[in-house]
């Protein structure tokens, strides 16, 4: 475990029932946060509160802790990292979305060696994810940052708080000296199997100002990539919607931050 805020509930709900748990926090590592090269190592294990109080990462990468700073309850913050979110393998993981939108790209490690592998690339299922199982999530590599750059996370839920995301979209920009957006990604969750990097929304965004034109092909991407299921808290068609309005709204959002 990572933090524990997951597996112990599903322990304690009969779901999970390992012979030996191991908390990854003492490896070194796997917590902590440092600059190599102007990418930003985030440990897989590095609790959310930690990350929301590092000043310098929440400048780079607003949109990945706003995304993070979402698991759970400030208490829950003290445990919760990035990894355990990632891994868990929730289709409606909050941080996921974001990272996919930042480019990160996870660093893994086994007994075979080390292997890079792009967070979208992770996922592979609810609760299935592309790690072997004598491999572990070491740390997460963040992407240099370019000037006029910046990232935005929105989801929706029902509450107000502590609940678990209908949708969640995830969006970071790069503009050039005149607004023009030159390279943006778009990430976005609980409306498939896995979180989603949808490279169709990202390209409607280049070339543009952001107009309306672009930002109307930018929801028409998002919605032809959904593929969501009818629940309780909301029918495939209203996600749907969702998604596309919200990916919209977190563009404007990127691309204001980004101007600044």
């Amino acid at each position: 475990m990572a933090g524990g805020t997951d597996l112990l509930v599903q322990m304690r709900g009969g779901r999970a029932k390992p012979k030996v748990v191991i908390d990854l926090k003492g490896i070194p590592g796997l917590s902590g946060i440092r600059l190599e090269g102007g990418c930003f190592i985030v440990g897989a294990a590095t609790p959310g509160a930690v990350l929301g109080e590092h000043e310098a990462l929440k400048a780079a990468w607003p949109g990945v802790i706003e995304a993070a700073n979402l698991i759970g309850s400030t208490q829950v913050q003290g445990r919760a990292s990035l990894g355990g979110n990632l891994c868990n393998a929730s289709p409606a993981a909050d941080s996921v979305p974001a990272l996919i939108a930042a480019g990160a790209v996870c660093l893994i490690e086994g007994p075979g060696g080390a292997r890079e592998l792009p967070v979208e690339k992770v996922q592979t299922g609810p609760g299935k994810t592309a790690l072997a199982a004598d491999e572990i999530l070491v740390a997460f590599r963040f992407p240099a940052k370019a000037a006029r750059s910046s990232d935005a996370y929105l989801r929706m839920i029902p509450r107000t708080e502590m609940d678990i995301a209908v949708v969640g979209a995830g969006v970071s920009v790069s503009l050039d000296a005149g607004g023009i957006c030159t390279a943006a990604r778009v990430g976005i969750g609980a409306v498939a199997p896995t979180a989603l990097l949808v490279e169709a929304a990202g390209a409607a965004l280049v070339g543009s100002t952001f107009d309306d034109a672009a930002l109307a092909k930018l929801e028409a991407a998002v919605a032809a990539a959904c593929k969501p299921i009818s629940d309780k808290r909301g029918t495939a068609e209203y996600r749907t919607k969702v998604a596309s309005v919200l990916a919209r709204r977190a563009a404007l959002i990127a691309r204001d931050r980004a101007k600044a």
